[in-house]
């Protein structure tokens, strides 16, 4: 504990290093620009800008990504609350009492609520991160190629049914994903696969042209096509911005109990935000003295809410800083932005870049200071940039991710695969099929590939090593059930009727 305590205060003296302190000052403000922006995310943000970073130095510009990530967590809310447009899955539940307070006039409490919330959820969550990593970390290190496989087969599978409206969607862009990772020269043998004779493909798919056309390109295309048949109303700031005595006794207790649904959700590979987002809500109108006011525009609905979406969205760091598994968009495109440095997260790199991610998890701390600060007197800030139009936003976005994508290499090729990517993600985004497992195959696939030939190579070749590692062989028990037992039961609920 000692050593932990030892480490975040190393950790503050790299976060409060002037150059650092600015990036994270960027990084939250940025972020928070985007959130408040409907349908532009921290994952299409982050993606965009890796190829302009390259240059920079690794912590600041990680201090930078991670304040892009809990800041648009934040900024998501003002579009939630004044538009009644979740701009991601984790602020529906917001929606659902926000909206319905601005449109009573009392949009400046809701708001209040929001940031307050989030600050308070992302502090404690960062406190809890603190101290649930170094405890990972020495688990960690007690894997072996075969028990990093098997855990990367969980990740792959629980992201893949989390993060799709369907299992077999998800898993459908999962092995898209893997193949794409296949694309390039074989780490054992030098030969090249499937690159059809073109020298640019050497290296494989880059994981930053792939994320920008999926997540940036084909969302500008699916906005162009599509969104312009939707209506949106922004609702008018009226009244106080200040929130009441009485919100304040109905919103801190709503905090604190959001703070521990939303943190473990976001340190497991199923979790994600919208589970912890929903079972909040649903705990704050069962413990509420005011049931009545749910559905009418109740506070609590908005507190926990969003205090569970930003203790998630930091628990979603664990399991990305300590074992290299990331298990939302945002945390691979971040996985991304630490291999473009030529880090790989996992427990080594607690030893290897001490400094760096201490600096990183410290600068949290700062971040969610800096975001409470800049947001509660910007809030009538950020409602104006709900009126920048649609074509102009996206049309930026479009030109940053062909500058972004051609600075990597020079390469036409690039450009070429970028906009394929983009139909790509447009077809994806219309038809259904997530984005995420895609981009976490790619990233995810070869390691899992080099992990499971050096444990057969190990076992000599011996299959059964997987199912003799206690480790190994609980978590492929626990990936089959969740592949499994959703399907049993729907066969079980058909049979059943059919009965009847």
């Amino acid at each position: 504990m000692n050593e932990t305590f030892g480490a975040l205060l190393a950790g503050f003296g790299t976060a409060l290093a002037p150059m650092n302190l600015l990036w994270g000052f960027v990084g939250v403000t940025l972020g928070t620009f985007i959130g408040v922006l409907p349908g532009v995310g921290p994952a299409l943000t982050v993606a965009m800008l890796l190829p302009l970073t390259v240059k920079l130095d690794p912590t600041g510009a990680l201090i930078m990504f991670a304040g892009i990530y809990y800041g648009a967590m934040y900024g998501g809310s003002t579009t939630t609350i004044l538009l009644n447009a979740p701009g991601e899955s984790a602020s529906i539940a917001t929606a659902l009492e926000g909206n319905k307070m601005a449109k009573r006039g009392r949009a400046g409490p809701a708001l209040a609520t929001s940031a307050i919330g989030s600050f308070v959820a992302g502090t404690l969550a960062t406190v809890l991160l603190t101290l649930v990593a170094p405890l990972v970390v020495e688990l960690a290190l007690k894997f072996g190629p075969t028990e990093y496989f098997a855990l990367m087969v969980f990740a792959f599978v629980t992201v893949a049914a989390v993060l799709g409206q369907s299992t077999v969607r998800g898993l459908t862009m999962l092995f898209v994903g893997l193949l794409l990772g296949l694309v390039g020269i074989d780490e054992q043998t030098g030969q090249m696969r499937f690159a059809f004779g073109v020298p640019e493909l050497a290296d494989g798919i880059d994981v930053v042209v792939l994320a920008v056309g999926l997540f940036a390109v084909g969302e500008a295309l699916y906005v162009a096509a599509y969104q312009s048949r939707q209506t949106e109303t922004l609702e008018a700031m009226r009244g106080s911005l200040w929130m009441s005595r009485s919100d304040w006794k109905r919103s801190w207790p709503a905090w604190l109990r959001a703070t521990a649904i939303g943190f473990p959700f976001g340190t497991i590979p199923a979790g994600g935000a919208e589970i912890p987002t929903f079972l909040s809500y649903a705990t704050e109108k069962k413990l509420s003295k005011h049931p009545e006011e749910f559905g009418h525009g109740a506070i609590e609905g908005v507190a926990g809410p969003e205090a569970a979406n930003n203790a998630a969205s930091t628990g979603v760091l664990v399991p990305l800083l300590t074992l290299g598994i990331p298990t939302s968009a945002t945390a691979a495109i971040l996985l991304a932005a630490f291999q473009n440095y030529g880090l790989q997260p996992g427990p080594l790199l607690f030893e290897a870049q001490s400094a760096l991610v201490w600096g990183l998890i410290a600068s949290m701390y700062v971040g969610n200071v800096l975001l409470l600060i800049l947001n509660l007197p910007l809030i009538g800030l950020w409602v104006k940039v709900l009126s920048i139009p649609r074509p102009l936003l996206y049309a930026g976005i479009l030109v940053f991710a062909t500058l972004g994508a051609y600075s990597l290499h020079q390469s036409a090729v690039d450009l070429l695969m970028l906009y394929v990517f983009g139909l790509l993600g447009f077809m994806m985004r219309r038809w259904g099929f997530p984005v995420a497992p895609a981009v976490i195959g790619l990233i995810l696939g070869p390691l899992a590939e080099s992990q499971f030939r050096r444990a057969m190579a190990i076992s000599q070749g011996d299959p059964s090593v997987f199912l003799t590692s206690p480790i190994s062989a609980t978590l492929l028990a626990v990936t089959a059930a969740l592949v499994l037992l959703p399907w049993l039961y729907k066969v079980w609920r058909e049979q059943r009727a059919a009965a009847r």
